[in-house]
């Protein structure tokens, strides 16, 4: 007992240290790090094969042992709750009961004697109920949005229920039940069994074991540090001021929100994430950037690099100054793509990924300018020329019709006139157009009217309507 009593004073000298600077430290920047708890349920093995013996003790005896003593660790941080099921406590394992994985103490504040009296109350006696234990973890939790929920399971055994253990651990995370489990093996031969289930460890002695736990709650507590570079064409960081999100890549839960800062040194400002979840990280250009399933390493620093190379576009009047022009919607789209990306403003730059893109400016009738090229650092400037506006009389009565416009290809329709008006004014872009009109009680379509019209920028050009 000498011997395991050194580990566990080694679990303690390697972790309270850690929990003191993590303390002093504090976090960067954590989305709700003021509010967030940290709920961490342990799932321990109870099966018959924990009798077996183990170095210095039992391998139960050993893992209540580790478990209680990291139970107090926790006990000490403000907002973490720890829980604790157990499977094959109940029933012999003569009767393969599959059933038999329990809650035993449930989250909450000041629950480690009581966890801990379960704990060591523990009588090893059934069979491996692995997967279905797993599957219960998502009534365990309280459903609390503003939480990081964390599966630690001690096993012995493969499962020997036929449950799909990889399945139920995918399904759940991507429910947002919990983060990516730790499955801790403490006999050798199961990582093929439990390496798709979440992050497994094999701890094949006490030593390892203790080392094992002690890694999995510097994770499980502490955020670990990275930064986003935003690379331009030559590959250089140069980029910033850019919204960033990252989401849980399983649950697509956003998790953080930031905006692109360089620091006093002029590099990318370091930043705070939970090493236990993959991220997919999206930098809010036009059009967004993403990279999905980023790994962030617990313990070091991770650089996370993202191509985002931008120029400048501004679409303005031919005029120098303009007076009470109308601002045309912009509608921007890559080149030979349908999805909009962005609608721009006249006469507001703004900012792209370097590319090519086609415009869509939602005048009468519509300016359509294609491929468009955004350089790196350069600003690419559109100028369209300024509407002129067409009176139309169409006298006493009402008249229906349309009015087209005409170019080099072919006469278009640019809108059907309204019918209840008798007087109508029309913002047009410069440009030869076609009036086609008619009395909307006539009988005769040689009653129709066709007049030609030439409008010119900030010119207005009245029309009177009447029968030839």
């Amino acid at each position: 007992m000498t011997h395991f009593k050194k580990h566990i004073i080694l679990l303690l000298l390697v972790f309270l240290p850690f929990l003191a600077f993590s303390q002093a430290k504090g976090v960067k920047i954590s989305k709700n790090s003021n509010t967030e708890k940290t709920r961490i349920l342990f799932i321990v093995d109870c099966s018959y094969n924990m009798y077996e013996k183990w170095q210095s003790d039992t391998k139960i005896k050993i893992t209540q042992s580790l478990i209680s003593n990291l139970v107090d660790t926790l006990s000490e941080q403000e907002r973490v709750e720890v829980a604790l099921r157990v499977f094959g406590s109940e029933t012999d394992y003569s009767s393969q009961d599959c059933d038999d994985t329990h809650l035993l103490v449930p989250f909450y504040r000041l629950n480690a004697d009581a966890l801990k009296a379960k704990l060591k109350a523990l009588v090893p006696r059934g069979t491996s109920a692995v997967a279905k234990s797993l599957e219960k973890a998502q009534e365990d939790f309280p459903k609390e949005k503003n939480s990081r929920n964390i599966v630690i399971m001690i096993v012995d055994n493969i499962d020997k229920c036929d449950g799909n253990i990889a399945e139920i651990s995918k399904d759940l995370q991507k429910k947002g039940v919990f983060i990516k489990p730790f499955i801790v093996g403490i006999s050798k031969g199961m990582k093929n069994f439990y390496q798709d289930c979440g992050s497994y460890y094999e701890a094949s002695n006490e030593v390892e074991f203790t080392k094992v736990l002690n890694d999995i709650a510097k994770q499980a507590l502490h955020n670990t540090t990275a930064q986003v570079n935003l690379l331009d064409s030559y590959m250089e960081v140069t980029e910033t001021n850019i919204p960033i999100t990252f989401y849980d890549s399983q649950s697509k839960n956003l998790r953080y929100s930031i905006i692109h800062t360089f620091n006093k040194k002029g590099l990318s400002d370091t930043i705070s994430l939970d090493p236990l979840v993959n991220y997919d990280v999206i930098v809010h250009t036009i059009p967004a950037v993403k990279v999905e399933n980023v790994k962030i390493a617990a313990g070091s620093h991770t650089i996370i690099p993202m191509q985002t190379p931008q120029g400048n576009m501004i679409v303005k009047y031919v005029a120098s100054k303009v007076n009470n022009a109308k601002d045309y919607p912009i509608v921007v789209k890559k080149a030979g793509a349908k999805e909009t990306i962005n609608i721009q403003e006249i006469g507001k730059k703004e900012k792209y990924l370097v590319g090519k893109y086609d415009l869509e400016v939602l005048s009468l009738p519509r300016l359509y300018l294609e491929n468009v090229e955004i350089g790196q650092s350069s600003t690419t400037t559109i100028e369209i020329p300024l509407p002129g506006n067409l009176h139309l009389d169409k006298g006493k009565t009402n008249m229906v019709g349309a009015l087209f416009v005409k170019d080099k290809q072919e006469t278009r329709w640019v809108k059907n006139l309204d019918e209840e008006s008798m007087k109508e004014n029309i913002e047009l872009m410069p440009g030869e157009y076609m009036v086609v009109i008619k009395d909307k009680s006539a009988v005769k379509t040689t009653d129709t009217i066709v007049k030609e019209i030439k409008i010119e920028s900030s010119k207005t050009t009245n029309v009177t309507l009447s029968k030839k």
